[in-house]
């Protein structure tokens, strides 16, 4: 289901950044401090990430932060960091549109793939992967040091 009033930009000043802020805090609440968010964004923009915003009438509704890596497991491929859709608006097509224009930038930048994780306890997160096309290859691993 696609929205034809929703924009979808790349966002490239810190003003966007900020009025994004309270939308990525519903995916990631430990962020506590917006400048501290633009902040980091800047230093992840020096790895390659960029923020995919879907707007409608100036509002934020969904975002998609993406990174170009390659490794010798995907070779070249494009990796979701963050998706998230307010969750008022969840089930209305936008997260489909942010990994559209997720798939088209891996395809432009010459991807092989794109990857994301998601918690093993994000049922609902793991069902919409799939419904748009995402297998489970793998188990993601990490230890806090």
């Amino acid at each position: 289901m696609n929205d034809p009033e929703l924009r979808l930009d790349w966002l490239d000043n810190d003003q966007e950044l900020l009025a994004c802020f309270p939308l990525m805090r519903e995916l990631r609440p430990h962020l506590d401090d917006p400048q501290s968010f633009v902040r980091q964004l800047a230093r992840q923009a020096g790895q390659g990430y960029r923020l995919l915003a879907g707007r409608q009438d100036g509002e934020v509704l969904g975002l998609a932060g993406c990174r170009l890596q390659e490794n010798l497991i995907y070779g070249r491929f494009l990796y979701v960091d963050d998706l998230v859709t307010r969750a008022d608006r969840r089930g209305g097509g936008i997260g489909e549109r942010l990994l559209e224009t997720a798939r088209e930038e891996a395809r432009r930048l010459g991807c092989a793939r794109l990857v994301l994780d998601t918690g093993l306890g994000n049922a609902l997160a793991q069902r919409f992967y799939f419904r748009q096309g995402l297998l489970a290859t793998g188990l993601h691993f990490g230890q806090s040091l």
